[in-house]
């Protein structure tokens, strides 16, 4: 049991097992970047958990209770199929299976479900069920259901419609709205947000029956169909569905009525096509956006890597709202309830990597998110004491400012519920965010972008930190009571992230300033009431940041090194994360020197021109075996250091111990949702790590140390607006430049080059 390699492009599953649904459901699952679709299946299953998340969609159940904040509402169902053959439901808890696979094809997108089933009465039929979200219509799903008897004749009912009695884990977000037939052809439900106001309009089609039975029922509206197959002839029957809302750039302002008869046509044009020929240009769109475009391509003797990096990049291209820039990357993609579809760190830090240097369009389209979040992020400053921007800690639509939850689960000694600090008090977002524009900034020399939003960011960010830093006594400035990276430490003082990060921020700010001051004096008038340079050089220069000890190890916070010491082999070794949860309570764990995940050591990744080689190894040597990797997040940052440091084994073990937070046997990892954080690490473990394309300082760097089973990477980035395609062998370096309209100055492997054309190192 679990999940497998079902070939070069496909991501399996072998056996059915209904306790176990969740896993398939999240990493099968289908998706655009408009909608997600978790790849529940036809029949119902007491385990399963359907969604249908549109992205931006944001809404309140309640909106009183301090539990109940804004998440994505999970939309009405159209997949389900009731299936009765002879007179017998099919489903797979009863009766044999004969055969059966699941595989989803990352190169077309597509969903293949084959069974071969053997009824309780002794008659046995085949099945097949094909699924797909289009590439090419952002509103369209498709599916076709093959049904094969093998033993005799079958009477076979079909019931399938729209089902709107779907909620988020029992919130109904949705008021109940219109529902139509339309030449007993069409099936359409309006459903409208409960909070926000927000119209979902699902319109669907079944063809290859004939002669329904319709029926409405409480936010449901189905059809019946009955019909009769020979033995050994297959009944082919397809379902398409359009998906729309009020909240499409498109619909803005738009009444319902017009909404619901664009609904309409889409789906008469897209059921014209048919299901082949919409997952023909679905696949070839793939093909162009993607695999043509900008694979990574792994020689290696487990073709695992090679999976993995195709998986990581399906999943990117799902979850990414390349299509308006108000919308951002929930943790857990569009795939799942996980984290209510918020916006966290995990945008900038791990994932935003890979758009810059594969698509700097939808890069910049999730940078131009953070800027029309603004207002709330000066609203949250405002209401902390504090100027300019304070990021939320949980983003979700850009008006709705701080969105975390306040209260989580119980507390292992008192039983209450544990109060959830991180929206209050994390506040390295704020520079995460900082850094993002940096990224995108340095990779693309993007300026229409910085003149725009990205110097209002930056100036705005670090005017938060000059005011967020506090004086201490030793006449130096602090930044007190926060969570840093690692959160099972909070309310600290002198977090090593956090400081570095707010001193970085700040001196980022002055730098742009003067360039502005050089080459354009006009914008900078503009931005003048965004800057305080003076007051940012004052306090840039009393910022504490923790220096290392005699051994070179940097202090995480103000207390960590002092704190008690135990035994982690235990948790080191777990096959469960949080499993030190088991023993101690969160405020035992604050008082331990145990990390959750990368924190000074990411710390030295993002920033690794600050630090040393000697402090580098000592840090490492330090808090390694000190970081448990509870967060998905920690495994790729220690995967890209212990190449670093020349551990190499080490390294590759953390990259396969990565891919298999999703792509693992833990068949209960992603029942939330996939990670999409730590997919964006799987790409950086490959590019940045083993390939080592690196953005240090002020310079554009390659320093590849390949796994020694690797026999070839290659990959594709864009740098400074020119398309390069980079191939690494274990004993040469080739850099091609396929825009050919100038050149671009790298350094690689400690030394300078000018890349015209082509450049080619043994």
């Amino acid at each position: 049991m679990g999940i497998e390699i079902g070939g070069e492009w496909t991501l399996a599953e072998s056996c059915f097992d209904s306790t176990v649904l969740g896993k398939c459901e999240a990493v099968m699952s289908l998706g655009n970047g408009y909608l997600g679709l978790r790849s529940a299946t036809e029949e119902r299953y007491v385990n399963e958990k359907r969604g249908l998340f549109v992205a931006g969609t944001f809404n309140s159940f309640g909106g009183v209770a301090e539990s109940e904040v804004c998440e994505l509402p999970n939309a009405a169902d159209f997949l389900e199929m009731g299936i009765s053959l002879n007179g017998t439901d099919f489903s797979l808890t009863q009766g044999t299976i004969q055969a059966y696979s699941r595989k989803l094809n990352f190169a077309t997108g597509e969903l293949h479900r084959h069974v071969v089933w053997m009824s309780p009465d002794g008659q046995k039929y085949q099945l097949d069920f094909y699924r797909i979200t289009s590439m090419r219509n952002l509103h369209t799903i498709a599916q076709k259901i093959c049904i094969t008897p093998l033993s005799a004749d079958a009477e076979v009912q079909i019931t399938t419609g729209i089902n709107g009695q779907i909620t988020n884990s029992g919130s109904q977000h949705f008021s109940e709205g219109a529902k139509r037939f339309y030449d007993k052809k069409y099936m359409q439900l309006v459903q409208t947000t409960t909070q926000t106001g927000i119209e979902f309009v699902i319109t669907t089609t079944v063809s290859g029956l004939s002669n329904p039975h319709i029926a409405m029922d409480r936010r449901k509206i189905f059809s019946v169909f009955n019909t009769h197959i020979s033995k050994n002839q297959k009944l082919i029957i397809e379902k398409i569905t359009t998906v729309h809302t009020s909240r499409d750039k498109l619909s803005e302002g738009m009444s319902t009525a017009k909404l619901q008869s664009i609904a309409l046509s889409n789906l008469q044009d897209q059921s014209s096509l048919g299901y082949d020929e919409i997952a023909r240009l679905s696949a070839e769109s793939w093909q162009k956006k993607v695999w043509d475009n900008i694979p990574v391509t792994i020689d290696s003797n487990n073709p695992r890597d090679q999976l993995s990096l195709r998986f990581a990049q399906y999943h990117l291209q799902v979850m990414a709202p390349f299509h308006d820039n108000r919308m951002n990357i929930g943790a857990k993609g569009l795939s799942g309830e996980g984290y209510k579809g918020h916006t966290f760190w995990d945008t900038e830090i791990f994932a935003l990597p890979y758009y810059i240097f594969s698509q700097p369009k939808t890069a910049r389209s999730l940078e131009e998110y953070r800027y029309l979040s603004l207002p709330g992020a000066r609203d949250k400053a405002k209401e902390n004491g504090c100027v300019g921007a304070q990021f939320p800690w949980e983003s979700a639509w850009i008006t709705d400012g701080e969105v975390t939850p306040l209260l989580g689960a119980a507390d292992i000694v008192t039983g209450l519920p544990i109060p959830i600090l991180t929206g209050k008090i994390e506040i390295h977002i704020t520079c995460d965010v900082c850094y993002g524009v940096w990224q995108y900034y340095m990779a693309t020399g993007d300026e229409d972008f910085m003149e725009r939003y990205g110097y209002e960011l930056v100036f705005e960010t670090a005017n938060f930190w000059a005011s967020r830093l506090e004086e201490g006594e030793d006449g130096l400035l602090h930044i007190n009571n926060v969570i840093g990276p690692d959160e099972y430490k909070d309310e600290i003082d002198d977090d090593a992230f956090t400081n570095y990060c707010a001193g970085w921020n700040l001196y980022l700010a002055m730098e742009y300033r003067d360039k502005l001051e050089k080459s354009n004096p006009e914008l900078l008038a503009d931005l003048e009431k965004y800057i305080n340079y003076d007051l940012w050089q004052q306090k840039v220069e009393k910022v504490y940041v923790p220096k290392s000890r005699e051994d070179g190890v940097i202090p995480q916070n103000k207390t960590y090194l002092s704190l008690k010491e135990i035994d982690l082999s235990k948790y080191k070794n777990q096959k469960r994360v949080g499993s030190i949860y088991n023993d101690f309570n969160h405020d035992q764990i604050n008082e331990m020197q145990v990390c959750k995940q990368a924190d000074v050591l990411l710390l030295m990744l993002l920033m690794e021109d600050a630090f040393t080689p000697q402090e580098k190894r000592a840090n490492w040597d330090y808090y390694e075996p000190r970081t448990l990797h509870d967060s998905s997040l920690s495994l790729s940052t220690h995967s890209i250091l212990a190449n670093d440091m020349g551990d190499f084994s080490l390294a590759y073990s953390l990259f396969e111990r990565a891919c298999a937070i999703d792509m693992g046997e833990n068949m209960h990892s992603s029942n939330d949702g996939i990670h999409a954080g730590s997919i964006g690490g799987i790409w950086q473990c490959a590019v940045l790590g083993f390939g080592g394309l690196r953005l240090v300082g002020d310079k554009i760097r390659l320093d590849p140390k390949l796994p020694e089973h690797w026999k070839r990477l290659e990959f594709y980035a864009w740098l400074q607006g020119q398309k390069f395609k980079i191939e690494i062998t274990q004993n040469s370096i080739q850099i091609d430049n396929l825009t050919q309209s100038g050149t671009i100055e790298l350094e690689i492997l400690g030394n300078m080059f000018v890349v015209r054309n082509r450049l080619k190192i043994t």
